[in-house]
């Protein structure tokens, strides 16, 4: 394996710039965003580099490690703070820096005139770094820091604005719901170096077929829970829309392209560990099924323009979250959706910013409408992702989604039908909710009520939203071209070759089934909202969408079985902690002050009664000595 002294860099140059950010203060207000913005793309540049050796080195080559220093020696055990570039991480560090510098660009002009821009940016910067980590650590402990660091920095930018006490509340809901998911990867590296005495890939691979069915299994679903609520799915998908409380660059770079994928990388990363626990494998699939029909149903009722995305991007990342429990051929489909996303919903997320910077931060589509004509340039560019997300050949989403259900179609037998059928049925509904949000912000009757009229954002907002949308036509094409990221991704998913995509259903089949789909989705959502719509949202509705409103009461799910019933532990855990442990305390304290308050009689300051006890003890030993002696 080859050693570099350039890893290193790729998060020391965020994570060094970060921290002059926060400590210079004030002084770096009229240049901070420049230097966070110039050492993303820098870490951009370094991977880009890195990416071209990794192409001149042969196969077995192409991994390239570099030690920092030696974290953990204890007897045998020995963790080093080492890197890892492979295959796989290299993709997600272009995304992240790539993405991450648009992301930095966009957000020059969108926070211009917030007094904390500086701070903005280090978090910014802080959130690249801890993310950077989190994919290139070659251990569980190195990735769990990473993965720490990343819900610290999504904490600080999505409670940016902490004076609104929503905002601090909303960025307090998602750091718990983190914290939940938090606990099962700890538990899995337990389970882990219990298992194995390792907490490396490396070596926790090399030992995977040793390891007993119950073990693998364990560890598996210690990692899905992990992953469940890093992103977002079911039960732990609620903070997602909360969330949207942060600054849109925020939506675009967390909830869109970087953070919420962690729980796809982790599972692609452990795909040893899924693969020999077929029990895991399964709630894997049964968890992405669930989080992208209730992502798609939720979206529909979501009249937040940016709460709509966030509910697609649960609904998408379910679709990769399924490919992942289909066995080694899904990873590569899974993260070919997961770059293909990254571009089409970050582009989207950006001009649902740029709409609102033209809307006088209104984010409520139904005082939206007829824009399109005012704002022609992000109209377009979010009509590139529109079209990318439901899936329109040749957009990227048509190639990545699609082979995700073709990959459920041929699962075979019931299972195969069943996961088809619910693939399907989520790509007619993200039709329906994506057609949806394009027709209330960009036709229609116009709605909103002031009389300037909407205007286009400036450059450095709308470059970055046009490059992203270049991604949203090509790299679905470029990523399946010769199959090119399923060759790419297969020494590290699929070192055996053990399997290949069986055509039970032909591709061209499950090509004409989706865009029926797409066709049936957009056709409902065009009767429905061809007309007039009203600037307020109706107030009889069905049931269904009374709870599509509310997030099919997860909330009040998590309320109700978690908290209420955590709080009442608690409160008899207290009240045991007063009541007897407390009591014990004060009973022995009691009976001190008692014998104390007793033995203060005796001590009163008076000779005679000195004297006297004086006496009384000399008699007393007298007759001792008597009674003895006798």
């Amino acid at each position: 394996m080859t050693t570099s002294s350039n890893l290193v860099w790729l998060i020391a140059l965020p994570l060094i710039c970060s921290a002059l950010l926060l400590l210079a203060g004030k002084r770096a207000n009229a240049w901070g965003h420049l230097v966070a913005t110039l050492v993303s793309a820098s870490a951009f540049a370094i991977g880009v580099v890195e990416l071209f050796a990794m192409l001149g080195r042969d196969v077995q080559d192409r991994p390239v490690t570099q030690k920092v220093f030696t974290w953990i020696s204890v007897g045998d055990f020995k963790v080093d703070a080492s890197l890892l570039l492979d295959q796989l991480s290299i993709c997600f560090v272009l995304l992240i820096t790539g993405v991450g510098t648009l992301i930095h660009i966009y957000s020059i002009a969108y926070m211009s005139h917030d007094r904390d821009r500086r701070r903005f940016f280090a978090y910014l910067n802080l959130f690249i770094a801890a993310m950077l980590l989190l994919v290139l650590g070659d251990s569980y402990l190195n990735l769990y820091v990473g993965w720490e660091g990343v819900g610290l920095a999504s904490y600080l930018l999505i409670g940016f604005w902490n004076e609104k006490p929503a905002y601090a509340t909303a960025a307090k809901k998602a750091f718990i719901a983190n914290r939940v998911g938090d606990v099962g990867l700890s538990l899995a590296i337990m389970i882990a170096f219990a298992t194995f005495g390792d907490v490396t890939f490396k070596g926790i691979q090399a030992q995977a077929d040793q390891a007993s069915s119950s073990a693998m299994t364990a560890i598996g679903l210690m990692l899905l829970l992990a992953a469940v609520g890093k992103s977002a799915q079911f039960p732990l998908q609620a903070w997602l829309g909360d969330a949207m409380a942060g600054p849109t660059p925020v939506s675009a770079l967390i909830h869109a392209a970087t953070m919420v994928t962690a729980g796809v990388y982790l599972i692609t990363r452990s795909n040893f560990i899924f693969d020999a626990a077929p029990t895991a494998q399964l709630v894997v699939i049964i968890i992405g099924v669930i989080t992208l029909l209730f992502g798609a149903v939720i979206g529909m009722a979501k009249d937040d323009i940016k709460k709509a995305l966030a509910a697609s991007t649960m609904s998408q990342i379910g679709y990769m979250i399924l490919a992942t429990g289909l066995g080694p051929i899904g990873y590569a489909f899974a993260i070919m959706h997961l770059l293909t996303h990254g571009f089409f919903k970050a582009s989207m997320f950006l001009g649902a910013g740029s709409v609102m910077h033209g809307m006088k931060d209104e984010v409520n589509m139904r005082k939206y409408g007829g824009i399109g004509k005012y704002m022609p340039f992000t109209f377009i560019t979010f009509g590139l992702g529109y079209l990318a997300i439901i899936g329109v050949p040749p957009f990227s989403g048509f190639y990545s989604k699609d082979k995700i259900i073709e990959t459920a179609f041929n699962a075979g037998g019931l299972k195969g039908v069943l996961l088809g059928v619910a693939t399907l049925f989520g790509a007619t509904l993200t039709a329906f909710y994506m057609t949806r949000v394009v027709i209330m912000t960009f036709f229609g009757n116009e709605r909103w009520g002031h009389k300037d009229e909407p205007h286009e954002s400036p450059a450095l907002m709308l470059i970055p939203i046009s490059l992203l949308s270049i991604g949203s036509v090509a790299s679905g094409f470029l990523l399946y071209r010769n199959h090119a990221l399923e060759y790419w991704l297969k020494p590290i998913v699929n070192p055996a070759g053990e399997q290949h995509l069986e055509e039970l259903v032909q591709p061209i089949v499950v090509s004409a089934l989706a865009v029926t789909a797409v066709i049936i989705g957009v056709s409902i959502a065009i009767k429905k909202y061809r007309g007039e719509i009203s600037s307020e949202a109706p107030v009889k509705v069905n049931l269904l969408t009374k709870a599509a409103r509310r997030d099919l009461y997860q909330d009040d799910f998590n309320e109700s079985v978690f908290m209420r019933p955590g709080q009442s532990v608690v409160k008899s855990l207290l009240n045991f902690d007063y009541k007897v442990l407390d009591g014990l305390v004060r009973l022995v304290g009691g009976i001190s002050i008692g014998a104390g308050q007793s033995l203060r009689k005796f001590q009163n300051g008076y000779v005679r009664s000195y004297a006297l006890m004086m006496v009384v003890g000399v008699l007393a030993l007298l007759i001792t000595v008597w009674l003895m002696s006798s």
